[in-house]
């Protein structure tokens, strides 16, 4: 028969450690600079104080990326660190989540719990089936997702124009054209044309 539990045979459930005791000499291994190592930051009190991105004084990380150069516009391409994204949402989302007959519109998918925010641009993907008619209203759709949608009778509304965008994207400065051979001998010509024909006077006799 087990021993009656009493305080002389207690034990407790997990196994204790010691603390650490530092500084108390070299031979206890935690002497001298108590393993906080020779001088610098890190052995001085308060060390572990630091807030969250502190890099020691020198320009933080969150306040570095503001400064990279980049396309940094609502309607850039993802360049850098500088991104821009869109929620997606899959026709066979708007499938399970309204009845047919219903607008969908960033509100509602808000409402309906398949995006987090307003302020981030909504496509729609064609992820899938649908069956019912909708009435969409999104800032970009795949071709895919267009096809479905209108398939099953419903209609497509986009709130951003590709065109627009794609217009501003691959808008360039006009440089001067360089002057080729033909152009340079046609103004030659046309120089000569115009300038006044010099007669030449006839030599006297002394």
């Amino acid at each position: 028969m087990a021993d009656e539990l009493n305080l002389s045979n207690l034990t407790p459930a997990q196994a204790r450690r010691d603390r650490k005791r530092v500084g108390r000499g070299q031979g206890s291994g935690k002497g001298r600079y108590s393993g906080r190592g020779i001088k610098g930051q890190k052995a001085r009190s308060g060390s572990k104080k630091m807030r969250a991105g502190f890099e020691g004084g020198q320009m933080p990380l969150y306040m570095r990326l503001p400064k990279l150069r980049g396309n940094t516009s609502k309607d850039a391409m993802p360049v850098g660190p500088h991104r821009t994204f869109t929620q997606g949402v899959n026709v066979s989302q708007l499938e399970e989540r309204f009845d047919a007959g219903a607008e969908v519109t960033p509100e509602a998918l808000k409402a309906a719990g398949l995006i987090k925010k307003l302020s981030v641009d909504v496509k729609i993907l064609g992820n899938g089936d649908l069956t019912k008619k909708l009435t969409v209203t999104a800032h970009r759709f795949s071709a895919s997702a267009r096809e479905k949608i209108e398939a099953a009778g419903g209609s497509v509304t986009q709130l951003r124009d590709d065109e627009a965008a794609e217009a501003r994207k691959t808008k360039r400065r006009k440089r001067p054209k360089a002057k080729t051979t033909d152009t340079v001998a046609a103004v030659e010509t046309e120089a000569a044309a115009e300038a006044p024909a010099e007669a030449e006077a006839p030599e006297s006799e002394d």
